[in-house]
């Protein structure tokens, strides 16, 4: 009768230990967060495309279509001549935020010149989370 309560003992004592290696669902701590979803973004006026030329405004909107990562975004703008020259940038802003909808108004755009808007997000949760695109445009 011994033998059969130790032997009993023992199974229960392996049971338990395999058991707790399959780690089950209690007290093993906080799970590691699931992955943050890709960004995904359109602009309007639509990334690679070039405007006719016109007297403005000049507007800008940025939609973020993906899951916002949960810190928010930083959204690059740039706006520059397209003429090969290497002029700097007429324009450019940098904003953080949590919202899917962004406008933006682009300022001091040089006379009968392409020029070239650059746009960049970037995830403020996962830095390597980016997603970049650009348009072309002139004013009249």
């Amino acid at each position: 009768m011994k033998q059969v309560i130790i032997s009993f003992a023992l199974l229960m004592s392996l049971w338990t230990i395999t058991a707790c290696d399959k780690g089950g669902s209690g007290g093993g701590g906080t799970p590691p967060p699931p992955g943050e979803a890709n960004l995904v973004v359109a602009t309007d006026p639509a990334n690679g495309t070039v405007q006719a030329p016109s007297l403005g405004p000049f507007n800008l909107k940025v939609t973020i279509s993906s899951t916002m990562p949960p810190n928010g975004v930083k959204i690059e703008i740039s706006a520059k001549k397209d003429d090969g020259s290497g002029a700097a940038a007429f324009y450019t802003t940098s904003v953080n935020t949590s919202n899917s909808v962004n406008n933006f108004t682009i300022t001091n755009t040089p006379s009968t010149v392409q020029c070239l808007v650059e746009i960049k997000v970037t995830s403020l949760t996962k830095a390597s989370n980016t997603w970049s695109g650009s348009y072309r445009y002139s004013l009249k």
